[in-house]
C-alpha cells in the first residue's frame, strides 16, 4: 500500500455527489493518502458518476479512457449512479478495476487499500472487481459535506426517492427516500462552521421529503439549522413544488440566514404532459407556489428545470411550456433534452420524439432563459445588496454571490474573501455579472 500514495478524484453530476466526493477524499486523507492536485497525475483514481442522461454515461466512460490513456497503471474506481445501475457495463471498460455501488461509498479507501496492496504483491489486473451494487442493499446513508470551497459547503441532508417520476431511474439508483436525525445533521453543520465556510447549501434527491426515516420534518431540520453559530447563510438547492408548503415560505422569508433562492423542478408547462410524466402537481399549483414565495420574497431567485421532448410531446404541448415559462418568469432556466433510461415506463412510451426537434426546442427556451436572466439581473442595478465574496481572483476582480444569487465583481481585496460586504449593485456586464461597490456603513 506504501508503494500507492496518491489519489485524484472526478466528480460528474449533481451536487449531492460533489458533497460524497469530498468525504470521501476526506476519509483517504485520514487513512495516510494524498489528495492529487489539479492536473497533477495520480496512483489512483475514484470517479462519482451520473446516470441522469445516456450523456452522462458516455462522459464517464470517455472520463475513464482518458485516464486511463494518460495513467495506464493508476488504480480505477468508478462509483455513483452509473456504477450502481450498470456495474457490468461499467466494469466491462477497459482500465477499470473496482465498481462500488452507492451504498458503499462509505468502504471505498479500504477496498482500494486492499485492491493496491494485492498489486503490491505482483498480483495483476484480473477484471474489475464489483463491490456491492444490489439495489436491495440500498438503505444505508451516507453522511457527506463538501469541505474544499473555501466560502461554501454542500450539505447533504436527504438521499433517495419514493416518488415514481415515468422518466427517473433516480429510485433504482438511489433507494427510497431516507435521512439521518435533524441533531445529527445539525453536528455536521456545526463541523462546517469550524472549517471556517460561511454557507451551506443543503443537497439531496428529494430534499423536502426529508423525515420518512426519523419522523422529523424538513421544517424542523431548517430551524434547527438556523441556530447554528458560525453560518451565515443557507441556500435550499431543490425542493418539489408540492413540497414547498406555506410553513416553509414564511420561515425562509423570516430567517436572517436562509437566501432568497430555490430552485424547484418544473419539468413540464403542460399538464397532460406532467400526468404522462406522474409528477405530482398541475400548472395551476406550481404558479400559486411560486406566486407565494413571491409574496414573502419579492426578490427571489428562481432556477427552473424543464424537460423537453417527453414521448408524445406534441408542438403544442411545447408551445404551452413556453408561454407558462413566459407568465411565471423564473431567473433560469436549467434545460434538458429528454433522454430514454432503461427500466423507466417513459421508455416504453409511443411517439418518440425526434432528437433534432428536441434540440431546437432546447435551443428555444435557451434563448427565452437567457432574455429572463439578463432581465432579473438588469431589475437590481442600483440596488443594495450583501455579498459573499469568493476566493479566486479574475483579471484583478474577485466574484461573489447576492441574498438573491447575482454574480458580482469588485477590485480584488484579499481581506474580504469569505465576508460579507454590503454593495451597491452597479453595471451589467455582458457576462450578467454586476459590477458592486462597497461601502459597509
Amino acid at each position: 500500500m506504501t508503494a500507492v500514495k496518491k489519489v485524484g478524484f472526478r466528480t460528474l453530476g449533481c451536487k449531492l455527489n460533489f458533497s460524497e466526493t469530498s468525504t470521501i477524499a476526506r476519509a483517504f486523507e485520514q487513512g495516510g493518502f494524498v489528495r492529487a492536485k489539479q492536473g497533477e497525475s495520480a496512483d489512483i483514481y475514484v470517479i462519482n458518476s451520473c446516470s441522469v442522461t445516456e450523456h452522462a454515461d458516455k462522459k464517464c466512460r470517455n472520463l475513464v479512457r482518458r485516464l486511463v490513456r494518460e495513467n495506464p497503471q493508476a488504480l480505477v474506481v468508478v462509483t455513483g449512479c452509473y456504477a450502481q445501475l450498470k456495474p457490468r457495463e461499467v466494469a466491462a471498460i477497459p482500465g477499470v478495476d473496482l465498481v462500488v455501488g452507492n451504498n458503499e461509498k462509505g468502504s471505498i479507501p479500504e477496498q482500494v487499500a486492499a485492491l493496491a496492496a494485492a498489486r503490491a504483491n505482483g498480483q495483476e489486473r484480473a477484471g474489475a472487481v464489483i463491490h456491492t451494487c444490489e439495489v436491495e442493499a440500498l438503505t444505508e446513508f451516507f453522511a457527506a459535506f463538501s469541505s474544499g470551497d473555501r466560502t461554501r459547503s454542500f450539505l447533504k441532508v436527504q438521499d433517495g426517492c419514493s416518488y415514481r417520476c415515468s422518466y427517473c431511474t433516480i429510485p433504482l439508483a438511489r433507494g427510497a427516500s431516507r435521512n439521518i436525525p435533524v441533531a445529527n445533521l445539525v453536528e455536521e453543520a456545526r463541523q462546517i462552521a469550524q472549517r471556517g465556510q460561511k454557507e451551506i447549501v443543503l443537497t439531496g434527491i428529494n430534499i423536502g421529503d426529508f423525515g420518512r426515516t426519523t419522523g422529523e420534518s424538513f421544517l424542523s431540520l431548517l430551524e434547527a439549522l438556523d441556530a447554528v453559530e458560525g453560518i451565515e447563510r443557507y441556500r435550499i438547492s431543490s425542493i418539489e413544488p408540492n413540497l414547498l408548503t406555506d410553513p416553509i415560505i414564511e420561515f425562509t422569508a423570516r430567517s436572517r440566514k436562509f437566501q432568497p433562492h430555490f430552485h424547484v423542478p418544473l419539468q413540464s408547462g403542460c399538464d397532460r404532459i406532467l400526468g404522462l410524466m406522474r409528477r405530482r402537481y398541475t400548472t395551476a399549483r406550481f404558479a400559486d407556489r411560486i406566486a407565494a414565495v413571491r409574496r414573502a420574497m419579492p426578490d427571489v431567485f428562481f432556477g427552473i428545470d424543464v424537460i423537453v421532448g417527453f414521448p408524445g410531446e406534441t408542438e403544442t404541448d411545447f408551445e404551452q411550456t413556453y408561454r407558462f415559462l413566459e407568465t411565471i418568469q423564473p431567473a433560469f432556466l436549467h434545460i434538458f433534452p429528454y433522454s430514454v433510461r432503461p427500466h423507466t415506463p417513459a421508455a416504453e412510451m409511443p411517439d418518440q420524439v425526434d432528437p433534432r426537434v428536441s434540440a431546437e426546442r432546447v435551443k428555444r427556451l435557451g434563448e427565452l432563459s437567457d432574455r429572463l436572466h439578463r432581465a432579473f439581473c438588469e431589475a437590481h442595478v442600483g440596488r443594495e445588496a450583501h455579498v459573499l465574496w469568493e476566493s479566486t481572483r479574475h483579471g484583478g476582480d474577485m466574484l461573489g454571490y447576492t441574498e438573491n444569487y447575482l454574480r458580482v465583481r469588485t477590485p480584488f481585496q484579499r481581506e474580504r474573501i469569505n465576508t460579507v460586504s454590503r454593495v451597491r449593485l452597479g453595471e451589467l456586464g455582458p457576462d450578467n455579472v454586476l459590477q458592486a461597490d462597497i461601502f459597509d456603513a
